[in-house]
């Protein structure tokens, strides 16, 4: 399955869940689109549906494939440690995401469409594929020829707060991946282990 294009909204409706995280689009109509959508209609999921569900949750809300998500499930259940907080940590790690958790972007799909053309360096090097891994400690700027995009600059006087474990340089269009995040720093809506469960049954 490819990642998802279409309206963010509608997909959001579906899931029942905010995938920008930020509740606008379930302010309004807080129940499923389409013509079989009530806001008064409940329907019984079972663990399955439930697991399904959630992993579509964090899938979408991080913008990757069916595979792509997969493959970096594999990955963590590989290494040591709490598998569903390490596949939250490999995900905060993505190069487009530390973009839009520094500011410039406004969503994960803008921040994701900065590195795919180019305007973005990791530790003095171009990296123009999104799901790159980087490393704690590394710093991330905007390339000094797309450092006055209007795109970047309304983003950063947009963003109210970034996370703690990334530091911004506004003024310089740079920012530093300080530490992997903790499990309490991120979405409090998301439940990982019912994604190990989906890939373990």
């Amino acid at each position: 399955m490819a990642r998802y294009t279409g309206p963010v909204w509608r997909l959001s409706r579906r899931l029942g869940f905010s995938v920008l995280e930020t509740g606008k689009e379930l302010q309004k109509r807080a129940y499923i689109p389409g013509q079989h959508g009530s806001p008064t209609k409940r329907v019984k999921q079972s663990n399955y549906g439930l697991q399904k569900a959630e992993k579509q949750k964090i899938r979408n809300t991080y913008g990757l494939s069916e595979k792509q998500f997969y493959n970096t499930y594999v990955k963590a259940s590989k290494s040591e440690g709490v598998t569903g907080t390490i596949l939250l940590q490999m995900l905060e790690s993505r190069i487009d995401n530390l973009v839009y958790r520094m500011g410039f972007a406004t969503t994960r799909r803008a921040a994701r469409q900065l590195v795919n053309h180019g305007h973005v360096l990791v530790n003095g090097r171009k990296v123009d594929i999104p799901s790159a891994q980087v490393k704690p400690g590394s710093v991330i700027e905007i390339k000094e020829r797309s450092r006055n995009m209007s795109v970047i600059n309304e983003a950063l006087e947009a963003a109210v707060a970034t996370k703690g474990f990334v530091e911004v340089d506004k003024e310089n269009k740079k920012g530093k991946y300080v530490r992997l995040p903790e499990r309490n720093e991120l979405n409090t809506d998301f439940n990982e282990l019912l994604v190990v469960e989906y890939y373990n049954r």
